[in-house]
């Protein structure tokens, strides 16, 4: 599974216009529901129960919000840049700018685990992240995520 055939452009928001992580989440809730359907309530729910248990604040100015919803069919995700950085209770303790939702059924958590793994690798390479945090567009946030996954 490539990210960038779970990630369409219009799944991606640039820029996030959220202040603070409630919103942010929110923001990204309705933009997955807006692409992929679902209930928004249940999938915020959710996504701020997980959130709860611990901070999605990957590190290195990156959030990876998850969560497991029957709401769902299957896996979905939405992503963006948020136009000022976000307290986030990152790992790192450092804002948050780039961030990733990936919401899905029970039924799809292995392929959920296999996302966030490629998300993390992905984020971890410097070039990567800076590239998709100046992208100006859906498009061209997508187009750098899918060139930087290779062939």
């Amino acid at each position: 599974m490539l990210l960038s055939q779970l990630l369409a452009p219009e799944r991606v928001r640039v820029p996030l216009t959220s202040r603070d992580k409630s919103s942010v989440l929110r923001e990204l809730v309705d933009l997955l529901v807006g692409t992929a359907g679902g209930d928004a309530d249940d999938i915020l729910h959710s996504v701020r129960d997980r959130e709860d248990c611990q901070s999605t604040g990957f590190g290195y100015g990156v959030a990876i919000p998850h969560a497991r919803t029957p709401t769902l069919e299957g896996l979905a995700m939405v992503a963006g840049v948020a136009a000022e950085a976000l307290e986030f209770d990152a790992l790192d303790g450092q804002p948050v700018r780039l961030l990733f939702l990936v919401v899905g059924p029970e039924s799809a958590a292995g392929a959920q685990v296999r996302a966030l793994a490629r998300i993390a690798r992905l984020v971890r390479r410097d070039t990567v992240r800076e590239r998709l945090l100046k992208a100006g567009t859906a498009e061209e946030f997508h187009r750098i995520l899918r060139d930087s996954e290779g062939p």
